[in-house]
């Protein structure tokens, strides 16, 4: 008897094992011999076990093969999995939309004209009662100044506030761009000390800083020699009070008397004071200790610590940046062309000089503005130093 043939799975889903069952019977009928190959343990017999094929599928030697190949069952493809009933279906969350600056400057506007708007109210309604109008009775904002102060503005006073406008618009501009900067396009050194290398910008910075200390200077020593200084500097002490009122005054949009060809009120002297005897010589220290001329050695470092400059000199640009800003719109609101023509023409003819001297030194500055960038500065900062890309 020869042995049946081992049966597997069935070629078509719900068909019979393949192949055939055959019960067994003669070499003729079985047909060809299994192909047996490696045994399935060590030492063992080959497998599968000795036997035949059945006659049905055996296939004589070089005749022509045709078996047929059965499609394979269409797979049905997998439903999504519902969310459980207890899950919500997740919602997707939008990314957040950043404000861009013009955003930031309308709101930043508007919050200015808010808090303006709230102050007026105030102080009108602070001037209504008695006892702060007596108060403005008493101090009005003014009081005499020392005999033989001079009266009028000077030439050379004329000429020594344009050229501070001027560089200090200057100075803000590049010391912004040095604090901002991360990737500066040039370098400077110094010829001698290659280790100096400073930022373009920064060098522009310092030169006009340099340019700035030598006006004011001047501007000091002429103040002096001239009897100015009685104009600026406070000689009393109700200064403060009558600063109190003119602020007052102000902000109630009653303005207060004033004579700038003859004298400046209380507010504008203490504001006048204030920057040029006190913010402009802190921003010298504080600016020296952070330049390239900073020689105090280790012993100087540990008196004076480089952090201490920094973290004073960029608020005390905040405030010139502020006293600038104010300064122009009183300017400009309480009087433009009378105070124009003190201020920029040396007279009190009460013409339009003043005007068109205004403007055009509007225009120098904004060109020299525009004119700050690496292709102009650095034929001159090569002058004095190496310049070198980055």
């Amino acid at each position: 008897m020869t042995p049946g043939v081992r049966r597997g799975l069935p070629r078509v889903p719900g068909g019979e094992p393949w192949p055939p069952a055959r019960a067994g019977g003669s070499a003729d009928a079985v047909g060809v011999a299994l192909r047996r190959g490696l045994p399935r343990t060590p030492g063992g017999e080959p497998w599968p076990a000795a036997g035949f094929a059945p006659a049905s599928v055996a296939v004589p030697a070089g005749a022509p093969v045709d078996v047929p190949v059965d499609e394979p069952a269409p797979v049905a493809p997998a439903p999504e999995a519902a969310p459980a009933a207890h899950e919500p279906a997740p919602v997707p969350i939008p990314a957040p939309r950043r404000m861009g600056r013009g955003g930031r400057a309308v709101i930043g506007l508007a919050v200015l004209l808010a808090v303006g708007g709230l102050v007026v109210l105030v102080a009108r309604w602070l001037v209504s009662l008695d006892a702060v109008e007596r108060f403005l009775e008493t101090y009005p904002g003014t009081y005499p100044l020392p005999e033989g102060a001079p009266v009028g503005i000077p030439a050379w006073l004329s000429w020594q506030h344009f050229f501070n406008v001027f560089l200090l618009v200057l100075i803000v501009r590049t010391g912004l761009e040095v604090r901002l900067q991360q990737r500066p396009e040039a370098h400077w050194a110094r010829r001698a000390d290659p280790a100096s290398r400073i930022s373009l910008s920064s060098w522009t910075h310092q030169a006009l800083d340099v340019l700035w200390v030598a006006n004011g200077a001047l501007y000091i020593v002429l103040l002096l020699a001239t009897g100015q200084w009685m104009r600026i500097v406070p000689t009393s002490w109700s200064v403060f009070p009558n600063a109190l009122s003119t602020a007052l005054q102000y902000a109630s949009l009653d303005w207060p008397a004033h004579d700038s060809w003859a004298y400046y009120n209380a507010l504008q002297q203490l504001a006048y004071f204030v920057t040029v005897f006190i913010a402009a010589p802190l921003a010298i220290v504080t600016g020296v200790r952070m330049s390239i001329y900073w020689r105090g050695g280790p012993r100087g470092d540990r008196v004076y610590p480089k952090s201490v400059a920094r973290a004073l000199h960029f608020p005390v640009m905040v405030y010139f940046v502020a006293f600038v800003v104010g300064h122009v719109g009183l300017v400009l609101l309480t009087g433009a062309r009378e105070n124009l023509e003190h201020m920029y023409a040396a007279s009190d003819a009460g013409g339009w000089l003043g005007v068109g001297i205004f403007l055009v030194s509007l225009g120098v500055i904004a060109g020299a503005v525009a004119a700050l960038r690496p292709l102009l500065i650095a034929p001159v900062a090569g002058r004095f130093g190496s310049v070198s890309g980055r």
